[in-house]
Parts: structure tokens; sequence; C-alpha cells
């Protein structure tokens, strides 16, 4: 196992954005995260992984910087952190944890036993492509956390769709979980992430992976799994997991078509009670596995509720492959009318 790298300079920066850049190093697109290797500006010199790009990953087939020469170098810590994001990795780095903010405090109050999510809604994701669909089915006038999880990418600052629903007002914040980086707030565990929603009093908490998805076509391997995980640590908090179904009528692999593999398989590991949320009137799936409950919701509006939002699944958008982003929105909705019942 190798790393294939460049060295160049950078010719061109295309968008900067906190903790992420775009930019061209030797004329070839790359990106960056400046909180792990500094700012970086025209005419620096780096060192940049090419291997996704020679092995013409798709969407996840860029180059990006591992270090800057010119100004990277003697970047400090997070103050008072002594957990490691990328752990015994080269790009190892000490980000502070919610975990070390308030040891003992509300945040562990509101896992144990005595002091449960009460109810809490908490939307899992297997792919990152529901993220904006699910939050279309939330709407305005809620106040949403969401919880990157391991499965996809770790850098939360890649996600165009996470800057867009914030600026839209449809996601008020991110918490990077281990092994994920980058966000609002960081914990070492979904479970303290989903505390910290509900002691911070979030209406709803929505769980995912970053943009892309590790997937091997096996059973298990695959960044969906992140659906019983974060499952699992709501229901032990004695919040509601609704499940966003990964749904396709134009996925040409077999696997994928109707009700996802994912998505079974993420079931089949969920030891708690959840709820599916599918839209009303589409054909059932076959019996769900494990303690999960179908749950029909109405969907009719989710392309008029999603307009204007960046939508995209496998490169197919929302007229490609409609049952896919239906079966996000309603998770969104059925969360919603969950919220709605808690506030009564």
């Amino acid at each position: 196992m190798a790393a294939t790298l460049h060295r160049g300079r950078v010719t061109t920066i295309a968008e900067r954005h906190p903790g992420f850049v775009r930019l061209t190093v030797d004329g070839v697109s790359c990106i960056a995260y400046p909180p792990l290797t500094g700012p970086v500006a025209v005419g620096d010199e780096v060192v940049v992984n090419v291997q996704a790009r020679q092995l013409r990953l798709g969407s996840g087939g860029f180059d990006v910087l591992v270090v800057n020469l010119t100004r990277g170098l003697g970047l400090a810590p997070d103050a008072g952190a002594h957990v490691m994001t990328l752990p015994y990795t080269p790009l190892q780095a000490a980000v502070r944890q919610l975990e070390e903010d308030e040891p003992g405090g509300r945040i562990d109050e509101g896992a144990g036993p005595g002091a449960p999510l009460d109810g809490l809604p908490v939307v899992c994701c297997s792919l990152h492509a529901q993220l904006v669909p699910v939050c279309a089915g939330l709407g305005e006038g809620l106040r949403v956390a969401y919880v990157q999880l391991g499965g996809g990418a770790l850098p939360v600052a890649l996600s165009d769709a996470v800057r867009t629903l914030q600026a839209r007002g449809l996601l008020e914040a991110v918490v990077a979980v281990a092994p994920c980086f980058g966000g609002d707030a960081q914990a070492v565990s979904v479970a303290t992430a989903l505390a910290w929603a509900g002691a911070q009093g979030f209406d709803v908490a929505v769980c995912g992976i970053g943009p892309g998805v590790v997937g091997t076509g096996s059973r298990y391997g695959h960044g969906g799994l992140a659906v019983a995980e974060a499952a699992n640590a709501a229901v032990a908090l004695r919040g509601r997991a609704v499940v966003a179904a990964r749904v396709s009528g134009a996925d040409p692999r077999k696997r994928h078509r109707g009700l996802s593999h994912h998505t079974r398989s993420a079931l089949e590991l969920s030891l708690g009670d959840t709820l599916v949320a599918w839209p009303a009137g589409a054909p059932h799936p076959a019996a769900l596995p494990g303690r999960a409950t179908l749950r029909e919701v109405d969907a009719t509006g989710w392309a008029a509720a999603c307009a204007g939002l960046p939508l995209a699944h496998m490169g197919r958008g929302p007229d490609d492959d409609p049952d896919f982003f239906a079966a996000a929105y309603a998770a969104g909705r059925l969360a919603r009318e969950l919220a709605g019942e808690l506030a009564r």
C-alpha cells in the first residue's frame, strides 16, 4: 500500500471556503484542506496525492494536497486538544472534542438512561446524496444537526451540499464523528454527538456519511452500514431512529434496484426498533429485516421542496432517478412529523 505523490506548484485558486480550497497544481484540478496543510496561494510548492485521478475513480478522482512546503509547516494543534484526527497517519492532527469540553457534564447526563434523548428523531442515511432531500423534507423552522460518520469522505468541508443547506437555513450545525473531521464540533463517537444534539435543544439529528461511499458489492462491505451505527445509538439513547431508504428505479446494478441491499444489510444489523420512511403509493418492498417498520409518508411535494437545491446521486439528477430523492424526502417528512409530536 502506497500513495502516489507528485511535487508541483499551485497555478490557480478556483474557490475558497472555510476549511476547503479548490485549486490547480501544474494545471491539474486539486483540493486542499488548510486546517491540515496550512493556507495555500498561487506559486506555493506543494506535494499532492494523484492516485485517485490515476485510477479514474469517478467523482472522487481528483488530486489532494498533502503538504504545502511553502507555508504549511509548523501548524499548531487546537488549544487544549489531546485527541488525534486521522490518528497514526502522516496527517494526524490534534482536534478539540466535545468529550473534552464537557466530560461528565450535560453531554454525559443526556446520554444516560436517566436522561435519554426523549424521542429526538434521528434520520439515518446511507449516502451523502440523501442529505439534501432529507433536509428539504424537514423544511424550515426546525433546528437540525447533521452528524457525519465514516463510510465516505472524511472531511466535512468537501461537501458543497452542507454549505448550501447551512446557507439556506435548513441545517444549523455539523458534528464530525471520528474518523471524520472539520465540523462545527468534533466528537469521538456518534453516541456523544447525538447526546450533544439533544442537550443543545436540536429538534432533529441527521446522521450519514460524507460524499462518496465505500462499496465492494458484498453484503456488509460498504459504508452504508453507518445507518446501523446511528440507529443503534439513537435507540439506545431513547431517540426515534428513522431510516432513509436507499431506493432506485434507474441504477444499472440489480442489488440497488428498488430497496438497495445497502439498506437491507444495515437493517439486519440494527438491533432496536426503527422506522423506514416510504413514499405513499409506491410499491412496497419485500419484508424488511430486523425490527424495522415501514411507515408510509406523503412525498408528492418532494420536487417542489427540493427546487434550487443541489440534487445528484451517482451522476443522476431528480429527473433521472426520482424514486431515490422521493424516498429520502419522505424520511425528512416523517422526522418532522415526529418532532411535531414531541413539541405538543
